[in-house]
């Protein structure tokens, strides 16, 4: 194992990577911007080494400066966490090239995965199906192929994740717009503004599979996570199990991911992710060659710390477990909490946090990037932490995420907690009736005239006076049922076996 590993990345992730290296005696370096002096996950690390302005490219995206703290650290692995530079094959190239493991597939992995273009072609010749679309380095040849794949049609970005560059075209009108708007984006989130299109699939449902591969040719499955509930094409709530494949559709798509990840001998912890459509008929998407924001729910439900697993495959090249030794307990949700304003069009914010409690029962872990008096800074994507609840069945889970959401408070900086709250306990989210476009088309329309009313923290102090007070036609009841639980306090950072 190693001795020291620089984690180029910041926020609840670096936080969570850092968490594991101490627990299994790996000194840890963090990276920072001017931004970021003294945040949190600078403060959870052994060391910490500044990289540059608040700028990303100037700093989470600089490939020198990342590998110079590197080697000025005496790390001997870079573990770039999601988004920035996880999925960039040029920057795996250099760390490979600097004498140092890259935590992650090979560089030549990450270029033929990473860029979904290319997957799309190794998924055809291991006949995994895969949803009809269309590239091209031009935007009159991408015209071309929408006009031939029929709108509407999908603008994605052919490297990183997350569903930024992501746009639905309904008509030619808007293709040359979103084309250029979706490779502006694409160029300032991953360095690269190439794109492609895909056929949009109506009402499909986001089902991934995570895998882990040796390297050498063996792989094997973690089971799968459903991610339907997105907003604009960017995950909101996700779980494990899916709660709408059954075991021969687990059976079907496990051994499609699977197929993949041996096909080109990849190495490490991967996500390959599908379209589920109505008629149950699935279809690749693309492959993640990092680690997922919702990789805690796999976690949750197997019992195994996916960044040791990481850690122990970069070391020594093996896989640590066979597939039968790998079982799933139980169902496990995760909420993202982010600083943007739900009542507002989902404004990203920044500031100064005053107050944080996040829920703290045994069911409940919290990876989080804040404490109280941190600052919420504006060049960042706007995640603060995830919550995650665990049950010993989906019902069971789905209720205790609500429960833990009600009890979770951030103030100082405007959160999408109250959205979370309501989308927790919308009857299709309930009955797992959802996909890709739900929200969208059925959620916000609603959510936005709830924001309308006053504020829950109004309204429950005007239950309070009213109650104390006497005031006829006030229940009694009202204070109490929304009244946060005595018991909440500050979470912390929970795994099975972690401590």
């Amino acid at each position: 194992m190693f001795s020291k590993v620089l984690i180029a990345n910041r926020g609840e992730i670096a936080c969570r990577i850092a968490r594991t290296l101490r627990v299994i005696g790996v000194r840890s370096v963090a990276v920072c911007s001017e931004a970021d002096r003294g945040a949190l996950h600078t403060r959870v690390a052994d060391e910490v080494r500044l990289i540059g302005p608040a700028e990303p490219r100037a700093s989470y995206l600089n490939q020198e400066a990342v590998i110079a703290a590197a080697q000025a650290s005496g790390a001997q692995a870079i573990h770039p966490g999601y988004g920035f530079l996880a999925e960039n094959a040029a920057f795996a190239a250099e760390v490979e090239a600097a004498g140092l493991v890259f935590i992650g597939p090979t560089s030549d992995q990450v270029r033929a995965m990473g860029d979904k273009r290319a997957a799309r072609e190794i998924a055809t010749r291991v006949g995994v199906p895969v949803v009809p679309g269309a590239q091209g380095h031009d935007g009159a040849t991408l015209a071309s192929g929408a006009r031939r794949l029929g709108f509407p049609v999908m603008v994605k970005a052919a490297l990183g994740g997350g569903g930024k560059g992501m746009q639905v075209v309904e008509g030619p009108a808007a293709l040359e717009e979103a084309l250029e708007s979706a490779m502006r984006l694409a160029q300032s989130a991953f360095g690269d503004g190439a794109v492609y299109l895909e056929k949009r699939l109506e009402r499909a449902r986001h089902v991934e599979v995570q895998i882990v591969g040796d390297g050498r040719g063996r792989a094997v499955h973690l089971f799968e996570r459903e991610c339907s509930l997105q907003r604009r094409h960017q995950k909101v709530i996700e779980e494990s199990p899916s709660p709408v494949v059954d075991e021969a559709l687990r059976a079907r798509l496990t051994a499609a991911a699977v197929a993949l990840a041996e096909a080109v001998a990849y190495r490490g912890l991967g996500t390959v992710e599908f379209l589920l459509a109505p008629d149950r008929a699935f279809y690749f998407l693309e492959m993640n060659t990092r680690l997922q924001v919702e990789h805690p729910v796999t976690e949750m439900v197997t019992g195994l710390d996916l960044v040791r697993v990481q850690l122990e495959i970069a070391a020594d090249g093996r896989l640590p477990f066979e597939q039968d030794q790998v079982s799933a307990r139980g169902h496990a949700i995760e909420a993202r909490v982010y600083a943007e304003d739900a009542a507002r069009n989902f404004l990203p914010q920044s500031g100064k946090v005053i107050k944080v409690r996040w829920a703290s029962e045994p069911h409940v872990r919290v990876d989080a990037g804040i404490e109280a008096g941190d600052t919420v800074p504006v060049h960042y994507d706007p995640i603060v932490a995830k919550l995650v609840v665990t049950g010993e069945s989906r019902p069971q889970a789905v209720e205790r995420l609500a429960a833990a959401l009600d009890e979770s408070v951030v103030h100082g900086v405007t959160t999408n907690l109250p959205f979370l709250r309501a989308l927790a306990r919308a009857g299709a989210v309930q009955q797992a009736q959802v996909d890709t476009e739900w929200i969208e088309r059925e959620f916000l329309a609603g959510f936005a005239a709830l924001a309308e009313a006053p504020a829950p923290e109004l309204a429950l102090a005007a239950a309070a006076l009213g109650e104390l007070l006497g005031v006829p036609g006030v229940s009694p009841h009202v204070a109490r049922a929304r009244r946060p639980s005595v018991y909440a306090a500050l979470g912390r950072w929970r795994h099975p076996g972690l401590g």
